[in-house]
């Protein structure tokens, strides 16, 4: 049986979405900037698609700005905002558990001349808001942060964050990274007092290379890419039309029946965790309740190195990941893993299932019992 638990890192694209794709690829394959017939279909995928999107966050289709995922979304919203409010100060805030796509741009921007603070967390990977408060200056003129972290799924109290943002620093701009979260957790900007939101589309079954970006009516924000002037001026270049339409119809298929699928999630995810329970050497890392993301599960194999594991399940036809996939090829010890004050041996033994609504709990039944058969064996030859 194969078992692709490896969700968080991308998703298997909805068989509607390539079909969608396809078409345009060979049929609908005008450039939306031509004012011929042809252009004239392809700026209408643009269209409809920003309107499924912008039904979805209850937003107006002129806030939705087309990127090619995350990392681009990412950029334009920290680089664009920053650039954009210089006037106000050289003060930006994040959290110490953020993607790369966050986390390296905060780098650059301190290389630069900018103020950066890094709000610890909690163990269960959730800031403090007295923190965010005191961490909040007249000069601050971006607040970035995930909404549901990468590896352990935790959330972050975003609403009650931008809220705090808007009152005690009216000219800071609120940017969310809500990859992990679009789709699968509850996400109306207007009322979360969010100005940038940043989502991917191959986390949703979307094909990879789309994705957009949220920006709410009248806040400032300046391209990173100059050309031709698509996208409102936001972000130039011939937009993927295949990859927009795609996208629209991975979106349509995840909202049409939201809280369906969240449930078939959570329950997959307690599932694997409650039959994993008995295991001595495991400890569960993400919270199981209705505030946790439904999706991610992390888990710690005290003894046993994760890629040691996540081979030895790939033996075996199941695909977990060892933290984030994006920067697994490079092994490093997790931010975020540190940042929960996970103890030393595990930092090192934790491996991350994340599901999606094609899983199965058949699915799930197997991968347990393939844990409880191979983690004793690989325990023989622990080396911490």
């Amino acid at each position: 049986m194969e078992c692709y638990f490896d969700n968080s890192a991308t998703t298997r694209c909805s068989e509607k979405a390539a079909d969608k794709m396809r078409q345009v690829l060979l049929t609908d394959y005008g450039n939306p900037s031509s004012l011929h017939g042809k252009g004239m279909t392809a700026e209408n995928y643009l269209k409809e698609t920003r309107e499924i999107i912008a039904k979805t966050l209850k937003c107006e289709p002129k806030e939705i700005i087309f990127t090619s995922g995350g990392s681009e979304g990412n950029n334009l919203a920290i680089f664009g905002s920053v650039r954009a409010n210089r006037r106000v100060g050289k003060h930006i805030i994040t959290t110490a558990v953020e993607h790369a796509a966050v986390y390296m741009p905060f780098k650059e921007l301190e290389k630069e001349g900018y103020d950066v603070t890094f709000l610890p967390t909690d163990e269960r990977g959730v800031i403090s808001l007295d923190d965010l408060e005191n961490a909040l200056r007249d000069d601050t003129v971006l607040v970035a942060m995930m909404h549901v972290n990468n590896e352990i799924g935790s959330v972050m109290p975003v609403a009650r964050a931008g809220e705090l943002i808007h009152k005690k620093c009216p000219n800071a701009v609120f940017f969310v990274d809500a990859i992990q979260s679009y789709g699968k957790v509850p996400l109306i900007p207007k009322k979360m007092n969010i100005d940038l939101l940043s989502v991917s589309g191959h986390k949703i079954h979307g094909p990879k290379g789309s994705g957009f970006l949220y920006k709410k009516d009248k806040v400032k924000l300046d391209p990173i890419i100059f050309g031709g002037g698509q996208e409102q001026g936001y972000r130039s270049g011939t937009e993927n039309v295949p990859a927009i339409a795609g996208l629209g119809v991975a979106v349509a298929e995840m909202f049409s029946d939201f809280e369906g699928h969240r449930a078939h999630l959570f329950e997959l995810k307690r599932g694997l965790a409650e039959r994993l329970s008995d295991i001595d050497a495991i400890s569960i890392n993400s919270g199981l309740d209705d505030n946790s993301a439904p999706q991610i599960l992390s888990v710690s194999v005290d003894g046993v190195r994760a890629e040691v594991l996540l081979h030895a399940l790939e033996d075996r036809g199941i695909y977990v990941s060892a933290g984030s996939a994006c920067s697994s090829n490079r092994p490093a010890i997790s931010r975020t893993l540190k940042s929960i004050h996970l103890k030393d041996s595990l930092l090192e033994s934790t491996v991350r299932f994340s599901f999606s609504i094609y899983n199965t709990m058949e699915q799930v039944e197997y991968a347990s019992d393939v844990m409880h058969e191979l983690i004793p064996v690989l325990l023989k030859y622990r080396r911490f």
